[in-house]
């Protein structure tokens, strides 16, 4: 295996953390999520608690008394709206990408790296009440609250990743693979993500 990137986007529920952790374990390679919000914070200077704040949604932020000089300019006592956020994450997903062979989970990366030859990008559904029971048990609530909160948030991640990429977040088309996790399972989603780098070349 010479280099091989996979993206994972996924709704909600899905199992999207679980599956990039497996495959990260059976292929030994890195896998980047809450880890990408500290890379990107520690090359650009700015504190890891800004990044988490504007995580996968589209706002405004108040930086004066977060940070202050930095390699992107000293912003102190201005706004820093998250299109510079993106363009500082993107940088750093970027880089991770040329050092070798990782996967990362969410971030618009299947849309960042998009004319990489290495990327496989997948995204992970299954039907609402199967997410649901998966997000009532994780969260210790009922199902009609874990419905309500799968809906808001995938409604966030949908409008972010539309805002940056001009994109349909969840389209088939935009996607090498798109993987019911309720059929295939963990392992299996894992599995199937496998034999297409396989056959790509990249495995």
């Amino acid at each position: 295996m010479e280099k091989l990137i996979i993206c994972i986007g996924r709704r909600v529920g899905a199992g999207g953390k679980r599956v990039a952790a497996l495959l990260g374990q059976r292929l030994s390679i890195p896998v980047y999520d809450n880890e990408l919000v500290a890379e990107a914070a520690k090359e650009s200077g700015f504190s890891p608690s800004l990044f988490k704040e504007s995580d996968e949604k589209r706002h405004f932020s108040l930086i004066g008394s977060i940070f202050g000089s930095n390699r992107y300019g000293s912003f102190t006592g201005n706004a820093i709206n998250e299109g510079e956020l993106f363009k500082i994450q993107s940088e750093a997903i970027r880089g991770l990408a040329e050092k070798g062979s990782c996967i990362f989970v969410g971030r618009a990366s299947d849309y960042i790296l998009r004319e990489h030859p290495c990327v496989v990008s997948v995204f992970l559904t299954a039907p609402l009440p199967v997410r649901a029971a998966e997000v009532a048990q994780r969260e210790n609530i009922s199902t009609e609250a874990a419905e309500a909160l799968i809906q808001k948030r995938d409604k966030a991640r949908g409008n972010w990743y539309n805002f940056y990429t001009f994109g349909a977040w969840g389209d088939a088309s935009q996607y090498d693979l798109c993987i019911d996790t309720s059929k295939t399972g963990i392992e299996g989603a894992a599995e199937l993500i496998c034999r297409y780098a396989a056959l790509r070349g990249l495995l």
